[in-house]
């Protein structure tokens, strides 16, 4: 019988919770997994009394569909797409859609959009951003690919998405473009989602060493900071995490998780798309980079044990590197306890800076990309995708949105009025932050890194035209001068002036 609404593939915890999701919101779903024991167990479980259909096959679940048939697809990326792709290709009829709902690879959309159409079908590639909490309440979801798609997923999509606004009614759903982009879009998503939390590890780090604040202070300034303009779920998260208290040991659980960090390759996506591009997303590389050091747990450990910085002491030797009594404002702030409510205050302003430089990277990426594969994107509506549902989800991003609605040609945030005075107000404790955590020897790649594009790109002249005449002599790779029009080349060598006595 023909009668359900929606058709999903996969029934991992995202999947369950996401067939869960659309038949609350009035809908007859059909479901199959390839081990089909997971169909029976999900029916007569979780979903017993619900308004859900299990098939045990893909024929069978693509005939439970009523037309246009919707299937959607929440699988492992890669290969097991194409593959459940062409097993239900050969059942459909024109005007069906296909939806991959995992995180994909903008590319593979790009090229089944393709492959799908020419086949007389509709395919939609969607970002589903939230974790399994997101799938089951209300996720962010970034839809691209077939625009006549559209119609036809927009009352489910948009039924299901998490709601923002006044009155609870704004759906973080909204079409994001052609092929690949809603996959790219959420992409950045989380690219700019490692540089948060990397961003979010520096300022513990600020708090807890420099300051030497306990997991209980630690609790009270996130909870402070949420507060205000840095309130969002990645910083409510981490309040939290510093009032749990270890059941195994005493202390804090925090305190016993292992330093090494996991990443599932979104991250490294988004910078290595970047280099492509020519765009600096700088931070989400040094984040990117910062889960990889973290991985050489037993080669820092051998390190730590040889190499000396700033604050280390060796008995006897008189050339130690903390030799110099002069110390920075920076220390003596962190250092004079009267002081020290100000310098979290600097710590959450470096936090606020170096997080408006990095979403103003990744809509710089997006403005690229969106030329580099004629994306009509309207970025304001990106920001207003993540306001809730997702990772990045954050007070922030309504004005990035309003930033765009003002002004639909804005070449960078940080010429945006709001940000430029927030950043303006903040880059002096940014700046003593970092210069702290220098002293000290601790390690802020991420604060170093937003606060170098700050400063690079308030600059009208970077030193890149010694560069250039360096490429120049060495490949004759030409250069164009800054007092006439044309391209030049120069034999360095020969024009050489004699050395001076």
């Amino acid at each position: 019988m023909s009668d359900c609404d929606f058709g999903l593939i996969g029934l991992a915890v995202m999947g369950e919770n996401l067939a869960l999701n659309v038949e609350s919101r009035g809908y007859k779903v059909a479901v199959f997994n390839r081990t089909t024991s997971k169909v029976d167990d999900f029916i007569n479980g979780r979903a017993t009394d619900k308004n859900c259909v299990g098939c045990h096959s893909v024929e069978e679940l693509v005939q439970s569909l009523s037309r246009p048939r919707k299937v959607m697809m929440l699988v492992k990326a890669g290969p097991a797409v194409d593959d459940f792709i062409e097993q239900i290709l050969p059942l459909l009829e024109p005007g069906d859609i296909i939806i991959d709902g995992g995180n994909t690879h903008f590319a593979d959309t790009e090229r089944r959009t393709k492959y799908v159409e020419d086949k007389g079908f509709l395919f939609v590639g969607t970002g589903v951003s939230g974790g399994e909490e997101g799938a089951l309440k209300g996720p962010s979801l970034m839809p691209g690919g077939s625009e006549a798609a559209w119609e036809h997923v927009k009352p489910i999509f948009q039924a299901i998405a998490s709601k923002v606004g006044p009155d609870n009614d704004i759906p973080c759903c909204e079409w994001v473009g052609p092929r690949g982009s809603g996959h790219y879009v959420k992409m950045v998503h989380n690219g700019i989602e490692y540089g948060d939390m990397q961003l979010i590890c520096e300022a513990y780090l600020m708090l807890k060493e420099a300051l030497s604040l306990d997991n209980d202070e630690i609790y009270d300034v996130f909870a402070d900071w949420n507060r205000g303009e840095l309130q969002s779920y990645l910083i409510e998260i981490t309040r939290d995490i510093f009032s749990v208290k270890d059941d195994l040991a005493d202390g804090y659980l925090v305190d016993k998780v292992l330093d090494v960090a996991g990443a599932k390759g979104t991250g490294k996506w988004m910078s290595q798309l970047a280099l492509d591009l020519g765009v600096p997303s700088t931070l989400v590389t040094a984040a990117v980079y910062a889960r990889g050091l973290s991985a050489q747990k037993k080669s820092r450990a051998n390190a730590s044990k040889v190499l000396r910085g700033p604050t280390d002491r060796v008995p006897g030797d008189a050339e130690t590197l903390d030799r110099d009594t002069e110390m920075t404002e920076a220390v003596q702030v962190a250092t004079d306890p009267a002081k020290r409510d100000e310098f979290v205050e600097c710590v959450r302003k470096a936090l606020y800076a170096s997080k408006i430089c990095s979403y103003a990277q990744g809509f710089v990426q997006l403005q690229a990309a969106a030329a580099e594969h004629d994306w009509p994107l309207d970025y304001g509506q990106c920001a207003l995708l993540w306001r809730g549902g997702c990772i990045i989800r954050a007070q922030f991003l309504d004005r990035i949105k309003e930033a765009f609605d003002a002004d639909k040609s804005l070449e960078n945030l940080l010429l945006a009025p709001y940000f430029t005075e927030a950043i303006h107000n903040a880059q002096i404790a940014w700046r003593r932050v970092i210069t702290l955590a220098t002293h000290q020897g601790l390690p802020v790649p991420a604060f170093s890194t937003a606060l170098g594009y700050y400063d690079s790109i308030r600059r009208e002249a970077l030193p890149a035209n010694l560069l250039q005449a360096q490429r120049d002599y060495f490949g004759a790779h030409t250069y164009q001068r800054t007092d006439r029009e044309g391209t030049f080349h120069t034999d360095w060598l020969s024009e050489r002036q004699a050395p001076k006595d």
